[in-house]
C-alpha cells in the first residue's frame, strides 16, 4: 500500500507469501467502481501448496484493476488501486495482511486427521525420473532460467527440447509439457518405461447424470508430485502395532491437571518425540538422495511434517526443530499452526523444510494404510486409530491399547532391516514413554 501525493489513492499490492516466485490468480473479486472495506478479500490465488485468499489493506472506492483470472503474479505485484475517503484513510495504514490459504481441519485428540495417500492414475503429462535422464543432443538451448528448472523439476534434458514456440524460438514451459506428452505417449529409445499408456477417456453419459468439478491447482500438482514418487522410489510399508496404554494414561492426567483454557495434550505429541528420538538414532531416515543418486544428505535439524485434511487438499504444516521442545511446547505450537489454518493465514513457509512427515487416519478410523513418501524425503510414518485388544503376557490375555502404525520407506537409502529396527525403537518409545527422558 502506498500514498500517491497524499491524493487519497492508495495501492493493494500482493503481499510477502514466502519464497514463491510465482502465484497463480484463480479469482478476482473486486471490480471498477466496488466500495471495499479493509481486510475484505479482494482476490484468490493459488500455489502448489496452497489457496489462498489475498486481502484489502484499504477501505473505500476501486479505481483500477490490475490483474484478471489466469494471470501469474509475484510478491509486490499491483492488484488494484483504491481511491480512499478523508475519515477512512487512518484504517488504510494498517500494514497489509499476509495472504491466507484454505482453512484446514482442526487437530484430532491422538492424530492430525489426513486424507489417504494413494496413487493416483498415471497421467500423460507427469514425467517420473525413471524416464530421466532424457538425454538430448547437447546443444544449447534458447530458455529462461525459469523454464530450465521447471524442465529439471521435470526430469527432462532442455537441450532435447528442439521447438521453441516463443519469440525467435524461446523454449516455453508449454513446449517442455508438449515434449514430456509426446515422451509419455511414444517413448524414447533407450528409456525403459517411458511409454507408460494413458487410461483410455470413457464418455459415462450413457449411464447416467454426470458433473464435471475441477480439481484443484492443489491437487492436481499433488498428484503430479505423488506419480512422479510412485514411479521413481521403490517404496516398502512396513506395518506395527505399539502398546500405548501407559501413554494414554499418563496423557490423560497431565490434561486433567491442565487448567479450563490451558492447551491439552494430544497423543500426537508423544508420537512426534518418539519419531524424532528414533531419527537421531537412525540418520539416515533424516536424510535426503542427492539429485545424482550418488549421495546422501544428512540434516542436522529434526521437522516434523503434519499432513492435514482441506478442502483444496492435502497440505503439510511443518512443525520445527520438535528435538528442542517439549510436549507442552510442541502442544502449543501445533495449536496455533491450527488456529492459523482455520484463520486462513498458513503461509507456504509453514509448510517448507520437513524432514519426515506424519500422515494420519487416527481421527477417521481404519486398522492400516500404505502412505507414499514426500519426497525428498526419504520416508513418512502413517497412524491409524487405537483400539483395546487382547494382549497375552506369558499367562493371560489382558486388555491393551494398541496403535497401528505404518512407516513406508525409501527402499535405495533403507534396506529391510534398518527399517525394523527403526520401528521397534519408535514401538519400544511409544510402549515405555520413560524411554525419551534418555
Amino acid at each position: 500500500m502506498t500514498d500517491n501525493n497524499k491524493t487519497g489513492l492508495f495501492e493493494i499490492k500482493v503481499p510477502d507469501v514466502g519464497n514463491v516466485p510465482s502465484i497463480d490468480v484463480v479469482e478476482v473479486l473486486i471490480k471498477v467502481g466496488d466500495v471495499i472495506e479493509l481486510e475484505q478479500t479482494v482476490a484468490t490465488v493459488e500455489t502448489d501448496k496452497a489457496s489462498m485468499e489475498l486481502p484489502s489493506n484499504a477501505a473505500g472506492t476501486v479505481k483500477e484493476v490490475f490483474i484478471k483470472p489466469g494471470d501469474k503474479v509475484a510478491e509486490g505485484a499491483l492488484i488494484a488501486t483504491v481511491m480512499v475517503a478523508e475519515s477512512g484513510q487512518g484504517a488504510a495504514e494498517k500494514p497489509a495482511a499476509p495472504a491466507t490459504p484454505a482453512v484446514a481441519s482442526p487437530v484430532p485428540e491422538v492424530a492430525v486427521a489426513a486424507a489417504p495417500v494413494t496413487p493416483p492414475p498415471a497421467p500423460k503429462a507427469a514425467v517420473a525420473e525413471t524416464v530421466a535422464p532424457i538425454s538430448g543432443t547437447g546443444a544449447k538451448a534458447h530458455a529462461s532460467p525459469s523454464v530450465r528448472l521447471f524442465a529439471r523439476e521435470l526430469g527432462v534434458d532442455i537441450g532435447k527440447v528442439t521447438a521453441g514456440s516463443g519469440r525467435k524460438g524461446r523454449i516455453l514451459k508449454d513446449d517442455v509439457k508438449n515434449f514430456v506428452k509426446k515422451v509419455m505417449a511414444e517413448g524414447l529409445p533407450g528409456t525403459a518405461g517411458a511409454g507408460i499408456p494413458s487410461i483410455p477417456a470413457v464418455d459415462f453419459s450413457p449411464f447416467g447424470a454426470t458433473e464435471v468439478q475441477k480439481l484443484s491447482k492443489i491437487k492436481r500438482l499433488t498428484g503430479q508430485n505423488l506419480t512422479r514418487v510412485w514411479l521413481n522410489l521403490p517404496m516398502v510399508t512396513y506395518h506395527e502395532e505399539a502398546d500405548i496404554t501407559d501413554m494414554e494414561a499418563f496423557r490423560n492426567a497431565l490434561n486433567a491437571e491442565k487448567g479450563k483454557d490451558e492447551i491439552k495434550i494430544t497423543g500426537l505429541m508423544f508420537i512426534i518425540k518418539a519419531l524424532v528420538a528414533a531419527m537421531q538414532q537412525f540418520p539416515s531416515f533424516n536424510a535426503s538422495l542427492s539429485s545424482d543418486g550418488e549421495s546422501l544428505i544428512l540434516k542436522k535439524y529434526f521437522n516434523i511434517g503434519i499432513a492435514v485434511d482441506t478442502p483444496n487438499g492435502l497440505v503439510v504444516p511443518v512443525l520445527r526443530d520438535v528435538n528442542t521442545k517439549s510436549i507442552n511446547q510442541l502442544a502449543v505450537e501445533l495449536a496455533e499452526k491450527s488456529a492459523k489454518a482455520r484463520q486462513g493465514k498458513l503461509m507456504p513457509a509453514d509448510m517448507q523444510g520437513g524432514c519426515l512427515t506424519i500422515s494420519s487416519l487416527g481421527g477417521i478410523g481404519g486398522t492400516a494404510f500404505t502412505p507414499i513418501v514426500n519426497a525428498p524425503e526419504v520416508a513418512i510414518l502413517g497412524v491409524t486409530r487405537a483400539k483395546m485388544q487382547p494382549v497375552w503376557n506369558g499367562k493371560e490375555f489382558i486388555p491393551r491399547l494398541m496403535l497401528p502404525l505404518d512407516l513406508t520407506y525409501d527402499h535405495r537409502v533403507i534396506d529391510g532391516a534398518e527399517g525394523a529396527r527403526f520401528m521397534a525403537v519408535i514401538k519400544q518409545n511409544l510402549s515405555d514413554i520413560r524411554r525419551l527422558l534418555l
